[in-house]
């Protein structure tokens, strides 16, 4: 029984203490009245492995958004360099960046299956030499990624830049 009282007591401690607490942080004020999350992140980077760490950000951003009872509109807009690194073919990549590109391709991968859209500019794919017929399966070939970031604006997308 003094044993139950100890435990009792530590978890009143603890929890006045809010080392228990709950309540994880959120973002209801910036949310308050929104139901769709519309965003499309323009992505410009060249490094396969710092563009594996921002896939896991935004993928815990997709989450975020459904935990917090939004529904999420996300596009990927590849454009620069970054075509690169969504392209199956490797011709000209590093081996050492090899294990970063596998890592990309399932989070891409995982993304779409959340109904996260893709789209890669084609004249970045021109200027780097990526065939669009080389693309990660689901990435779809636009025009003019500034064209299309113009028209998701519009349309009402936060464009959030990935550099």
């Amino acid at each position: 029984m003094k044993m139950m009282n100890y435990l009792t007591a530590a978890v009143l401690v603890m929890l006045s203490l809010g080392v228990l607490a709950t309540d994880a942080p959120d973002d209801r004020d910036a949310l308050r009245g929104v139901s769709k999350g519309k965003v499309v992140f323009d992505i410009n980077m060249a490094e396969p492995e710092k563009m594996a760490l921002y896939f896991s950000v935004i993928k815990q951003t997709v989450d975020d958004l459904i935990r917090q009872n939004v529904e999420p509109d996300v596009i990927l807009a590849f454009r620069g360099r970054s075509v690169r690194l969504v392209s199956k073919n490797r011709d000209q990549m590093e081996l050492t960046d090899f294990e970063h590109l596998d890592k990309i391709a399932a989070q891409l991968a995982a993304l779409q299956k959340q109904g996260v859209r893709m789209e890669a500019c084609s004249v970045a794919t021109r200027l780097f030499k990526v065939e669009n017929n080389s693309l990660l399966d689901g990435i779809k070939p636009v025009g003019n990624t500034f064209v299309s970031l113009t028209g998701y604006q519009a349309q009402g997308y936060a464009n959030i830049p990935i550099y």
